[in-house]
């Protein structure tokens, strides 16, 4: 990405930046690991469903993991039947379940009582599966572990071995890990379960490894690839992963800009045109994220604020080299997931433009009105 271009040739902020580049090269390492390890790639809709990302991956991928009817209807559109829909969701509604089995191909199921409520009305084009969960915890914070304690998320897999059910079902899912760097959990949790499970996983179709994993930054896939070989090999399975951030977290940038700066109680706050409320896990995790131009000795420290009325609306302490002025631009980077999925239009702050950007170009693809606000708060 050309932070300086972006900043120069981007008229308006906030702006989401989507780096087109950065999104190829990701797309085309994972399909170098889809080819190597012979597992099959879906892409996550949850991190960012925005159409500009599906059409972009739609050819690297063998289809999209949906978590809802409304996710499953834009899945359904995108792929226009050249690919696979996978769901898993602990939300199922009776009212909307048969639009879902008519648009997915593969439906886990969350809970034993789900699976019982709803196979019985599944038509034999749909493939049906449990979530797993393994109790294997690998996640210090709770906020993200599917493997907590009274966690929603899956059978207790003591429970799934003896139940009925697992010699019905055609695939099982799994997903305990929140942004990993390394195969470690992956490999532990398939000895559980291959263990647990023994030879009722030849009798099954599929195994769904979910998401979690930042394939990017793990420097050694060999333990992937092997472990995809063994559940091919020895129980002809077909193996799934679901990777969302793991594509895009790395190409979604933000650019803002300084509307205000002032002194309270000794430090410098610079307020900006953005809002935690256009990157959420901000505050609800608590954390930092990385910004551009921010240099961890720079003599000028100055906290970074959102522009609505939550006192929480803080980005963090950044150090900068030079004081910060009105008008100065900031871009936030690797943003790309979890971020504008889940951006609101608190205290009425408009949502960011969305531009896409390449090596030739910048293109804005989106911009939001007053219309659409005015749209979502008035009464039918």
């Amino acid at each position: 990405m050309d932070i300086p271009a972006i900043k120069d040739q981007i008229p308006t902020s906030p702006a989401f930046v989507l780096d087109e580049v950065e999104l190829a090269d990701t797309l085309d390492s994972l399909s170098g690991l889809r080819a190597q390890s012979g597992c099959k790639l879906l892409y996550s809709l949850k991190s960012l469903p925005f159409s500009t990302v599906l059409n972009t991956v739609r050819p690297f991928v063998d289809g999209f993991a949906a978590s809802s009817l409304f996710e499953a209807q834009l899945a359904d559109e995108i792929l226009a039947g050249q690919g696979g829909i996978h769901l898993t969701t602990p939300g199922i509604r009776p009212d909307e379940f048969d639009d879902l089995a008519k648009r997915c191909t593969h439906i886990s199921f969350n809970s034993l009582t789900q699976y019982q409520r709803f196979a019985p009305r599944i038509e034999n084009q749909v493939s049906a599966g449990l979530r797993v969960n393994p109790k294997l915890s690998f996640l210090n914070d709770e906020r993200f572990n599917p493997c907590r304690q009274y966690s929603k998320l899956g059978v207790d897999i003591d429970a799934l071995r003896q139940s009925p059910c697992v010699d019905q079902v055609r695939g099982l899912h799994i997903h305990t890990m929140f942004s990993a760097t390394d195969y470690t959990p992956l490999v532990k949790t398939l000895e559980k379960l291959t263990l647990y499970m023994g030879d009722k996983l030849a009798g099954m179709d599929w195994l769904n490894l979910g998401g979690g994993y930042l394939f990017a930054q793990i420097d050694d896939h060999r333990p992937f690839i092997a472990a995809v070989d063994r559940l091919k090999s020895k129980y002809g399975l077909d193996v799934y992963i679901e990777p969302g951030k793991a594509i895009v977290g790395r190409c979604g940038y933000l650019l803002a800009s300084v509307i205000d700066s002032f002194v309270s109680d000794g430090k410098t706050i610079a307020v900006l045109d953005t809002s935690v409320n256009h990157n959420t896990e901000v505050f609800e995790y608590q954390r930092s994220p990385i910004l551009h131009e921010h240099n961890p000795g720079g003599r000028h420290k100055v906290v970074l604020a959102g522009c609505t009325c939550l006192a929480g609306d803080i980005f963090g302490e950044y150090g900068f080299d030079e004081p910060l002025h009105i008008g100065d631009r900031l871009v936030f980077k690797h943003i790309g997931a979890y971020s504008l999925v889940k951006a609101n239009r608190f205290n009425g702050y408009n949502l960011p433009d969305i531009y896409l950007y390449n090596a030739a170009r910048i293109t804005r693809l989106k911009h939001y009105r007053y219309q659409d606000y005015r749209e979502q708060w008035l009464a039918d």
